[in-house]
């Protein structure tokens, strides 16, 4: 079998795939990986051929454009077709070349999508966030005032998906697009447990549980309570920060703070503080008693399938749905503001009530119940199995 695979450049959309990337390729399958130089080298380690898709005028590249994504829908939607459109030639002779049996493209690398329905190719959404429909997208809070921003950006939106069909896309609307239905193939990195609304998802949706990495450097626990913080690349306050050390410079916890960037503007810390740049998460999570998360998919999957209990305090749309869910059952609560008393608090609520503990070692077991990677190959497999016998 042969796949062609398509990506957006961000970890944490590309960084759940690889076990399964190297799970088809110790198979015997061949993936050839759409991606950006950035995640070249870990793309090539889990097995996959690399395709550059670098210096094509993508614009969503570009994290002052990737961030507006979110806020402005013509906006996205003419970034969504400038960019399938700067890929439109490469894309057209290597999938030439390629002939691949199956494409499998992230949730919003939609240009994956848009190749797939142009040359008629079987299609597999990869999901690295909740599977969204009509039901579970309720948890993204999208209120009247978006839905008539959008409604009045009909027109611009409209426009740009004539783009796509003078060069051949065969689609209708937007939804076409941005929309998977229980037709779609999907393969989403939660379990089913985890999932909002699990139940309105057809047998096309394959929960394979989050793609977990293996602890490469161990962390040592010095302390009887071990909490960990990170709030990924988005919170770059540093009053958040400054807070989390106010409130814990007295305590007898061990408090290991990950900060992305900015780690050496914090002096005068206390021994029990330790302040870093990056951080082996896996290492950090095995050994943490509470984690105070900005609530990324990937990061609250990791921190659940340890068993550990959530302080919430998520920064986007997407990051508020995994937040509700979490706390919806009942492994984290959410943090109410950054006064250093409150921060105490959340954290004191999460150690005195061991039912944190249990629910998060609930959804850890059905994480681990789950098919993983062989699941999600078997079932690539079948899809690939499906073009065949119609072929036949």
């Amino acid at each position: 079998m042969r796949i062609a695979w398509f990506c957006i450049p961000a970890h944490g959309h590309t960084n759940p795939t690889l076990g399964l990337v190297k799970e088809l390729v110790e198979a015997g399958h061949e993936v050839h990986y759409f991606s950006f130089a950035l995640f070249r080298e870990k793309i090539e380690q889990a097995g996959a051929y690399f395709i550059g898709c670098d210096g094509y005028e993508f614009e969503m590249e570009d994290k002052e454009n990737a961030d507006r994504v979110g806020k402005d829908m013509a906006f996205a939607t003419e970034l969504l077709v400038s960019s399938t459109l700067a890929l439109d030639e490469m894309v057209a002779e290597q999938i030439g070349r390629l002939k691949p049996d199956v494409i499998v493209s992230d949730s919003v690398a939609y240009w994956g999508k848009l190749t797939a329905m142009k040359y008629q190719i079987p299609y597999v959404s990869s999901t690295t966030t909740f599977a969204f429909n009509r039901y579970s997208s309720a948890y993204m809070k999208h209120g009247w005032k978006e839905i008539a921003k959008m409604l009045l950006t009909m027109p611009k939106i409209k426009k740009q998906i004539r783009r796509l069909q003078e060069k051949g896309y065969p689609v209708k609307g937007i939804f076409d697009i941005v929309q998977n239905d229980n037709e779609t193939n999907t393969i989403v990195y939660t379990s089913r447990y985890f999932q909002p609304c699990a139940d309105t998802f057809s047998d096309r949706y394959h929960f394979i549980g989050p793609s977990i990495r293996p602890i490469v450097q161990p962390v040592e626990k010095t302390a009887e309570t071990t909490i960990y913080i990170s709030m990924g690349t988005v919170n770059q306050n540093p009053a958040f920060y400054r807070n989390c050390m106010e409130a814990f410079r007295e305590t007898p916890y061990q408090v290991i703070l990950s900060m992305g960037t900015n780690s050496e503007c914090f002096g005068d810390l206390p021994d029990n503080i330790q302040v870093y740049e990056s951080v082996d998460q896996m290492a950090v999570l095995s050994i943490s008693d509470v984690f105070l998360t900005h609530c990324g998919m990937n990061s609250v999957s990791e921190g659940l399938y340890f068993q550990v209990p959530l302080i919430l305090f998520p920064q986007t749309p997407e990051q508020g749905a995994v937040a509700k869910r979490t706390e919806e059952l009942g492994a984290g609560i959410h943090l109410q503001s950054i006064e250093p008393h409150e921060i105490v608090q959340a954290v004191n609520e999460i150690l005195q009530n061991r039912t944190y503990k249990d629910n998060a070692a609930k959804i850890s077991q059905s994480f681990q119940a789950c098919g993983g990677a062989k699941e999600a190959r078997r079932f690539l497999e079948t899809v690939a199995g499906r073009k065949e016998m119609r072929g036949n």
